[in-house]
């Protein structure tokens, strides 16, 4: 297993997950922040392409996170898997049925050699998920968009090999920032974005000596700094190698073992 991102960021945000068992490979995409352009540039620079795709995943509807999911899915008859909420948020009368796929906190979605298993976060959407992702030997939490660590995503996120983990901002750089007092309180609020400080205190009660990969996500690009990350994060990761994902060139792909 492994997985990859294609780029995180308010700009956009997509992660490939790879699952391999003997002949067989499932490719499954989170998220789709992208136009479509741009998005096939990004598949193919990680060695993809939309033919390879199983399933596209969306976390909820936001732009950076939506993007271009509806027209790439319906050109390429790729299935589509969100909430109902954020169907319901972004529904289009004009999307193919076929390909649209509900589900919901709790559920096990098998898709190949891949099973993914949704769950409920804090954010302000109309029903955000998150994933955890297993190939049966391995598995991988990603959490890229969280106001607060609520139980059950701390739960959800227990025993993971590998995490992709929102780090959004420096507390104090977001305060000092030309940001509108609106939209600062909505960013510090429980329903928007994780600070460094609150991303490490999520990944201190997710450790355990099987953690071996830590990358850092939808970093600001006003309000932090790689540097300002690991300096958080570094203190309580006991031996996993943590990174960075890059707004425009994300990551390599890293393997989960």
């Amino acid at each position: 297993m492994r997985f990859c991102s294609l780029g995180s960021g308010s700009g956009g945000n997509a992660t490939l997950v790879e699952a391999s068992q003997g002949i067989t490979s499932t490719q499954v995409l989170i998220d789709c922040g992208f136009s479509q352009r741009e998005l096939n540039r990004r598949l193919e620079r990680a060695g993809s392409a939309a033919t390879e795709l199983a399933a596209i995943f969306i976390t909820h509807e936001h732009g950076d996170h939506i993007g271009c999911a509806l027209g790439f899915a319906q050109r390429w008859r790729i299935p589509l898997w969100m909430s109902r909420g954020t169907w319901r948020a972004v529904g289009n009368e004009d999307f193919d049925p076929t390909l649209l796929h509900l589900t919901r906190d709790g559920e096990t979605l098998a898709l190949g050699d891949l099973e993914l298993r949704p769950f409920s976060v804090p954010h302000d959407a109309e029903e955000p998920l998150q994933l955890r992702c297993g190939d049966g030997l391995h598995n991988l939490g990603v959490l890229t968009d969280v106001g607060s660590p609520a139980p059950q995503l701390l739960a959800a996120l227990q025993g993971c090999d590998a995490l992709l983990l929102e780090c959004n901002h420096d507390e104090a750089l977001l305060r000092a920032s030309s940001y509108p007092a609106s939209l600062k309180r909505r960013i510090l609020g429980s329903h928007g974005h994780l600070s460094n400080e609150t991303a490490a205190e999520i990944l201190r009660q997710c450790q355990h000596a099987g953690l071996g990969r830590v990358v850092a996500a939808h970093l600001s690009a006003q309000n932090n700094r790689p540097e300002l990350v690991r300096e958080a994060l570094q203190p309580v990761i006991l031996q996993a190698a943590l990174e960075v994902a890059d707004q425009l060139e994300g990551t390599a792909w890293f393997d989960i073992s």
